[in-house]
């Protein structure tokens, strides 16, 4: 019952955190819908740690890899608050909640989630001790792979757990890899301006950033279409198409799509998968 709890409490909270990424957990059978959501909002929880302006790179790369080896056991709440209690009133809620989300977490893809949360935990850890100075294609997809490309490995493992699907890894990476590419083309300015940091490998341009950013969603168009669960397929539609309108929009000059074309993309995606 106390985990219902939180499944509940966590599908509220994510929807309040992530309008986009909540439509299309919805569509997801409950099993995978908390597994993914859970993960959802752990990772999101890491990534303010990471992403915090007020914080040294020396306190978070402690911060994180203290996470990471507390994911790689049983996670205890009270060894979990003794960690963030030095940044507590400088984490927003859903950092704080951390262990409610594990929690939330189905028992049977616990573990898996737990193992991708320690990895991305790592990984951020190291790129923070770096500064997030990217220098070369090598650099860029190390960086993706711990904080995206590892997600699209997590998911597979889910399909797998749930219903015997075996996709290809290296695609589920390609897959995570061309989600976060648009992230960084979206947030390049603000990167270099508020924080010093830029994900581009030295001597890019812009359009080399849009080429890898298209690759990796060719290959996560690819990865689609080894999936044969109508819920999963809508699943990862719904991001790919918001992933290639956000690049459309970004090539002539627009930030992000608007509130009306997510919704109009929602019911494309929905009428293409019910039409095969």
């Amino acid at each position: 019952m106390e985990d219902e709890k939180y499944s509940k409490d966590a599908m509220r909270v994510l929807k309040e955190t992530s309008r986009t990424f909540y439509i299309p957990i919805t569509f997801l059978k409950a099993d995978l819908k908390y597994s993914v959501a859970s993960a959802y909002l752990i990772l999101r929880a890491i990534d303010e740690i990471e992403d915090h302006k007020n914080l040294s790179n020396e306190t978070k790369f402690d911060l994180l890899m203290q996470l990471s080896e507390l994911f790689k056991r049983p996670f205890n709440e009270e060894e979990y608050a003794n960690i963030i209690s030095p940044i507590k009133e400088q984490l927003p809620e859903v950092s704080i909640r951390l262990y409610e989300w594990v929690q939330s977490c189905p028992a049977g893809s616990r573990s898996f989630m737990m193992e991708t949360s320690s990895e991305m935990a790592f990984g951020m850890a190291k790129w923070a001790k770096e500064n997030w100075q990217i220098h070369t294609k090598e650099d860029l997809d190390d960086y993706t792979y711990y904080v995206a490309g590892s997600v699209g490995v997590y998911l597979s493992k889910l399909w797998n757990w749930s219903y015997g699907q075996e996709p290809n890894e290296e695609l589920a990476i390609g897959f995570g890899r061309g989600l976060q590419a648009v992230n960084i083309l979206r947030n390049q300015k603000e990167d270099i301006e508020e924080r010093g940091v830029s994900f581009v490998p030295d001597g890019w341009s812009r359009d080399q950033l849009f080429a890898y950013a298209d690759e990796n969603l060719a290959k996560a168009k690819a990865y689609i279409e080894t999936l044969n669960e109508r819920s999963t397929v809508l699943f990862c539609r719904l991001p790919l198409a918001f992933a290639h309108k956000s690049l459309a929009a970004m090539k002539k000059g627009q930030k992000k799509m608007s509130r009306a074309e997510v919704e109009q993309t929602v019911e494309e995606v929905q009428l293409e998968v019910d039409a095969k």
